[in-house]
């Protein structure tokens, strides 16, 4: 199953570099979310190097269907708007 990541998990102040939110097309309910909680989720940097970084669905994020996905270090900031494997 493909994902998007949207943005990093924050707060006013602060970005939490580990935590994403990512939407999955076609997930319109928090219902829908809540059933890939604990899947994994990985994430394939562009370029030559071809490193992975690999994470876990923990929560629903708000109430539209969004995921909130912990990652095992620090997310790029190019890493917003690419797709992600959810498996």
């Amino acid at each position: 199953m493909q994902g998007t990541i949207v943005n990093f998990r924050g707060s006013r102040r602060r970005k939490a570099e580990r935590q994403m939110v990512i939407l999955i097309e076609g997930f319109e309910k928090k219902e829908q979310a809540k059933e890939l909680i604990g899947k994994t989720v990985t994430w394939k940097a562009p370029g030559k190097k071809k490193t992975t970084i690999t994470g876990k669905v923990s929560a629903a994020h708000g109430n539209k269907g969004a995921l909130r996905a912990i990652f095992e270090r620090g997310m790029p900031g190019q890493a917003l708007g690419e797709e992600v494997e959810i498996s």
